[in-house]
């Protein structure tokens, strides 16, 4: 398989130790340098926020969670093409399993916003355009990661993904794990992401191979659908029977 080489980007990053709400930090900061630069901030991306600790993050259709220490946390604003482009929430999406499978891990993509291991959350992923009229002005993603932190039921922290399946003890620490080689890994998937951003088809086809398809079927207005795949523009592909629809992406 040939992967588009990301090029090394000028990355903007600032780290801190708590706060409320890393997208909250973004946005300031993207307000601040469009003061102090009276320019577009859209000039100086690619930027990301990054937290230890966050207290009211956000999640899908404004859910608020809190991320404890040991994980990545990071929101970023980042330059994409035009609205035509790969969709932004695909492109993040393998760029970070790409980096997982360099682990040796096999995560999947549970539609529309998380990537699982062994059947458990990893990862989440808040992605969203800035538009100005019909033009992009950037893109903004939120990522959350679980490293070596406490995870609630349901989700599994990559300490864990890289143990061993049947040992007895968990590791509460691997060296993969720690959060600053997890941020480094999470840069790269954007890197990878932005140089992947003019080839739609290429990413929706890898996200589509990534893709999790539960053996229950997909739920939907009561109903349970098959899925059958990725559209250009992220939106999930189901059938039933003789029926097909699409199901778009909602924050």
């Amino acid at each position: 398989m040939i992967r588009p080489e990301p090029p090394p980007r000028p990355w903007r990053l600032r780290r801190l130790r708590v706060c409320g709400s890393t997208e909250r930090e973004l946005d300031r900061w993207l307000t601040t340098l469009a003061v102090a630069e009276r320019s577009d901030p859209a000039a100086t991306l690619p930027l990301a926020v990054r937290a230890e600790r966050q207290r009211h993050g956000h999640g899908q259709q404004g859910r608020i969670w809190q991320a404890p220490q040991g994980g990545v946390w990071l929101s970023a604003a980042l330059p994409w093409p035009a609205a035509d482009g790969a969709a932004l929430g695909l492109a993040v999406a393998v760029g970070l399993a790409l980096q997982l499978e360099d682990l040796g891990l096999q995560p999947r993509l549970k539609w529309p916003n998380d990537l699982l291991v062994r059947g458990r959350k990893l990862a989440g992923l808040l992605p969203r355009l800035r538009l100005r009229g019909d033009r992009v002005r950037w893109a903004r993603v939120g990522i959350g990661l679980n490293g070596v932190n406490r995870v609630p039921a349901g989700a599994i922290s990559l300490a864990a993904a890289l143990t061993v399946p049947g040992q007895r003890r968990l590791p509460i620490w691997h060296p993969q794990a720690c959060p600053r080689r997890l941020e480094q890994r999470v840069l790269a998937a954007l890197n990878w992401a932005m140089a992947s951003s003019h080839r739609p088809e290429w990413v929706r086809l890898l996200a589509e191979q990534r893709l999790w398809r539960p053996a229950g079927g997909f739920e939907l207005a009561g109903c349970t659908w098959q899925i059958d795949g990725l559209d250009l523009d992220g939106a999930l592909r189901l059938r039933r029977g003789t029926q097909s629809c699409r199901v778009q992406r909602h924050f």
